[in-house]
């Protein structure tokens, strides 16, 4: 039986911050940003988006009334959780709208989430082939204002339908993962921002690669030559590149220059949103399959997901015939087109702007905010979700 993703959205909130001009008001060099990170524009979450909505408009984009009844396993892969106990799942689950009869759970373990999500998905519908698995990666990245992180930060939500006979990409069964306990990234649950230590983290993610690269090659005999192209996860679209590189003298010259091309393609949707996490890797998978004109069917694709602190995984898929017409990539072209410029004082007073945790209650104004779902308001430390088309 083939498994793999059927559809795939991605939604962003609606306002950025330019990095150029980010850069000169941190007194740094915009080279530094620009080419140095390789990110151009970051969005900004207002207060009336968080994982949930995120995730819930990433999916609204790509489910259809066949979906909701057919969808029984909704994972929700994030490190941006809202509640320690209740998942976020079950409120994208309410706010779509899906049928009752459907478990709903959510997973983490930092940038790895998502990548987690869809693993459990392929075992669901390979128990259950008429099922199908909403796979959700959410996240919103804040180091804070001023920090080394900073120019890392970004929000998003990639959203995958995983089924049988999926019309994009089927997951192969080839896979290599590796955990070890380092310290390279994380967030005590008293804190609302990450730490990291970025040279560290660099280092590690690198290391997890080559490592999960070899046992890939050692398990399957493979080679550089047998993947169209490779995508990686981005907190940054350099980093992936970082990695790439340790690998390229092991192929021919066309080798690489495939493989390089495909991952500047790859990373054009990161460089103007930023890092969201668990969904970085998925957004980079978009946009090589959006924006490439040169892929067919039958060609692999090679993905390399990691989570600090640590898991990392690489595996594979293979292109569908017709996997364009799946695609939505007009509708994310007039998402990124409508989005909104902020200054940078202005993204200052987004960031401070956040939801009360002393139990009073807020009512936001969700006219303001263009998406359909959103936060409401807070009452009695509940977050209010609206969904505007009900």
């Amino acid at each position: 039986m083939k498994i793999g993703i059927d559809k795939i959205g991605f939604y962003a909130p609606h306002f950025f911050v330019d990095m150029e001009k980010l850069a000169e008001a941190r007194g740094v060099d915009p080279a530094k940003y620009t080419i140095g990170i390789g990110q151009e524009k970051m969005a900004v979450a207002p207060i009336t988006q968080d994982a949930v909505t995120l995730a819930a408009n990433a999916a609204l984009r790509i489910i259809d009334e066949e979906d909701l009844a057919k969808i029984d396993l909704v994972i929700f892969g994030t490190e941006s959780g809202i509640d320690n106990s209740k998942s976020g799942a079950v409120y994208v689950h309410d706010l779509l709208g899906i049928q009752e009869h459907a478990r709903c759970i959510e997973l983490k373990q930092a940038c790895y989430g998502a990548t987690a999500g869809i693993q459990l998905a392929k075992g669901h519908v390979a128990l259950n082939p008429e099922s199908r698995v909403l796979v959700l990666g959410s996240d919103i990245s804040r180091y804070g204002i001023g920090t080394a992180g900073e120019v890392t930060q970004g929000a998003g939500a990639v959203a995958m339908i995983i089924s049988a006979e999926p019309r994009i990409l089927v997951l192969e069964n080839e896979s290599s993962y590796l955990t070890a306990d380092v310290m390279d990234f994380w967030r005590p649950i008293y804190s609302e921002t990450a730490f990291v230590d970025g040279k560290y983290s660099n280092e590690q993610y690198i290391s997890f690669f080559l490592n999960t690269w070899e046992e890939f090659k050692a398990k399957y005999g493979a080679t550089l030559s047998d993947f169209e192209a490779i995508c990686f996860h981005l907190p940054y679209t350099k980093m992936g590149l970082k990695a790439l590189r340790e690998v390229l003298d092991e192929g021919s010259e066309a080798d690489r220059e495939r493989l390089l091309a495909h991952y500047q393609t790859s990373t054009i949707y990161n460089k103007i949103v930023g890092n969201i996490y668990t969904g970085s890797l998925y957004l980079s998978l978009l946009s090589l399959l959006e924006l490439s004109d040169d892929l067919k069917a039958g060609d692999k694709i090679g993905l390399f997901s990691y989570g600090s602190g640590a898991v990392g995984e690489f595996f594979a898929g293979t292109l569908q015939d017709g996997f364009k017409e799946a695609l939505a990539a007009a509708d994310h072209g007039k998402l990124f087109a409508a989005r909104e410029e902020v200054t940078v004082k202005e993204y200052e007073e987004i960031f401070s702007h956040v939801l009360p945790v002393d139990g009073s209650s807020i009512e936001l104004d969700v006219d303001a905010d263009p998406a359909i779902i959103c936060i409401e308001g807070m009452d009695y430390n509940k977050r209010i979700y609206l969904n505007k088309t009900r």
